[in-house]
């Protein structure tokens, strides 16, 4: 069971968005899942355009993490044990009522059927 989230950054707060990264992703790495990276935005390459015209470039403030568990009970665990772990709840304390981004989705996905 994979999940994305994207995050529309707040350019105020780079530093405190990777403190927030960096703790989100031990955090899930101790307790079950495979934590994939949090990807945020760069320049593109030069020259490089759009391969069909239905296409056009993303905005310059979201960032996205994947993460994965084995399956959806793992996830649900994951979720309760974080809730009790010491730096878990450290991390809800500082980030809750202070958010270094703006807004954020969540979706969880599923891997396509090979042929």
């Amino acid at each position: 069971m994979t999940c994305e989230v994207r995050y529309r950054l707040d350019p105020a707060r780079i530093a405190d968005f990777h403190d927030y990264a960096r703790i989100w992703t031990m955090l899930i790495e101790r307790h079950g899942g495979t934590h994939h990276g949090y990807f945020m935005p760069r320049e593109k390459p030069e020259g490089v355009g759009m391969s069909f015209a239905a296409g056009g470039e993303g905005a310059g403030d979201i960032a996205v993490a994947l993460f994965t568990f084995p399956d959806e009970a793992a996830y649900l665990l994951y979720r309760d044990k974080v809730a009790e772990d010491a730096d878990g709840i450290a991390a809800n304390a500082r980030f809750l009522e202070n958010l270094p981004f703006k807004s954020y989705e969540r979706t969880f996905l599923q891997p396509l059927a090979g042929d």
